[in-house]
């Protein structure tokens, strides 16, 4: 809660384009620069009234000089800045709950290079969001742009706390029970290059890296692997090594998506139904979230193993709060983040890939024979339709199909339910786009059901 100085009437903001549904983002220089970087620093530090701020940045170029910017605003209103340098956001996750201290990651993801932003979190590592204080974050950066603090520059430390993260990381498997694997990782020139080598180092495991060096331009493709362009040279090198498994890490490596041995992409649904039948082996009667696009297969796998599955909104800020709420032991999203309550209820890529190559390890098999029979319906991924009004196509649509008796669920954008596949139709928060999310039965089914939702969808405008 913010104290009740920060909350006044305030100057109507400019930093519209950069302040997200739960993050800052925005090309640099342009939308995001030192000056800018330099209020929000300020703004962090004073809504939070803290003493001290956890800061790290991934391989972007611009990074250096936005957390120089950041840092050098929170010092002038007094808050202590630790630099941990270079890491993957889940790590600075990490700090945020080993140090107990809010906690700013600079990143921009799966952006393209010329994108950086900052994820910011909560001592602890609770997050922060539009409804939980980056509006007035945004309100007082316009403040601080205005009228910079000038007070005496609070103390500035380095610190590396990689051996206690790599420490902690391997803490959510047993691995005495790791068997000698094929691993092919593509790293993407993002943050993966730093963490997997210092994470897999004495482990059992032969690992190639691909792309290993960090390089925020991302000569070789982009970092984003829910696009399955960007999984190309992965599954190529997968077949050509005879790999086991086949890693893809996003650009500062929060999220990791899997290939097997025959190249084939798991989705996310699928991995998150996977790992959640193993933590409740391990922990019968456990709660498991799930967001509202994850395949059906989830919550019947869940139920399977005598579990509570409980569904919740995309996003993260969402997913840690009901997380929070219910004492989820786990939690998955379709789009590659899996939350763990042991990880400060944070969502950690290297620590699911790590779950996995146990989980592979035990299993003795290919893992597409493990994957298997997690593995139930067809799914259509996201599809993107840009309409003039994404909430109003969505309300038009919900009433439609409210008249007809479909089962609708308005929790996270429009789920219709029907008989044997379903839909989510959600507005995008920074597009006029409308996201399309289709599951059915078999391939076929599951395009013919596409086709009538976007003919819907046209027809709404």
């Amino acid at each position: 809660m913010a104290p009740e100085a920060c909350r006044v009437t305030l100057p109507l903001v400019t930093t519209g384009e950069i302040f997200k549904a739960y993050d800052i983002r925005g090309t640099y220089p342009d939308q995001i620069d030192e000056k800018l970087a330099r209020a929000i620093g300020s703004a962090f530090a004073t809504f939070l009234a803290t003493k001290s701020i956890a800061m790290a940045k991934d391989m972007r170029p611009s990074g250096a000089f936005l957390t120089q910017a950041f840092a050098e605003g929170a010092r002038a209103v007094g808050c202590q800045v630790i630099d941990l340098g270079l890491a993957s956001t889940d790590f600075l996750y990490f700090a945020a709950g080993h140090l107990d201290m809010p906690g700013a990651m600079f990143t921009a993801s799966h952006n393209p290079a010329q994108y950086n932003g900052i994820k910011m979190c909560l001592a602890g590592a609770k997050p922060i969001g539009a409804d939980t204080g980056l509006i007035e974050i945004e309100a007082l950066t316009n403040q601080f742009l205005a009228t910079p603090a000038t007070g005496e520059l609070a103390p500035l430390e380095v610190r590396d706390l990689l051996p206690e993260w790599v420490e902690h990381v391997l803490s959510f498997i047993d691995v005495s029970a790791l068997r000698p694997l094929k691993i092919v990782a593509d790293t993407a020139n993002g943050m993966g290059g730093f963490v997997v080598p210092k994470v897999f180092q004495n482990l059992p495991f032969e690992v190639e890296i691909m792309y290993e060096e960090l390089d925020g331009n991302f000569p070789n493709h982009p970092a984003d692997p829910l696009n399955p362009e960007n999984l190309v040279d992965l599954q190529r090198r997968v077949l050509e090594v005879g790999a086991d498994i086949g890693l893809a890490f996003d650009g500062d490596a929060d999220r990791v998506f899997l290939i097997d041995e025959k190249a084939q992409p798991i989705s996310g649904s699928t991995t998150t139904a996977m790992v959640a039948a193993a933590v409740l082996e391990r922990n019968p009667g456990a709660t498991i979230l799930y967001n509202i696009i994850c395949s059906k297969a989830v919550p019947e796998v869940i139920a399977e193993g005598k579990g509570v599955g409980v569904k919740t909104r995309v996003g993260h800020s969402y997913i840690k709060q009901v997380m929070a709420e219910t004492g989820a032991i786990f939690g998955g999203e379709h789009s590659g983040h899996y939350y763990y309550r042991d990880n400060y209820r944070a969502d950690s890529g290297i620590i699911t890939a790590l779950v996995v190559l146990e989980l592979l390890s035990k299993a003795n098999k290919p893992l597409s024979e493990v994957v298997a029979p997690f593995d139930r319906y067809a799914a259509s991924g996201e599809i993107n339709t840009t309409v003039q009004s994404p909430v109003n196509s969505v309300a038009v649509i919900a009433e439609r199909l409210k008249a007809d008796g479909v089962s609708i669920d308005l929790m996270d954008g429009l789920t219709a339910q029907y008989s044997d596949w379903w839909f989510n139709l959600r507005p995008s928060n920074t597009e006029p786009l409308l996201r399309l999310n289709v599951e059915a039965p078999d391939a076929e089914s599951c395009a013919q059901r596409v086709r009538e939702v976007l003919a819907m969808v046209a027809e709404v405008g």
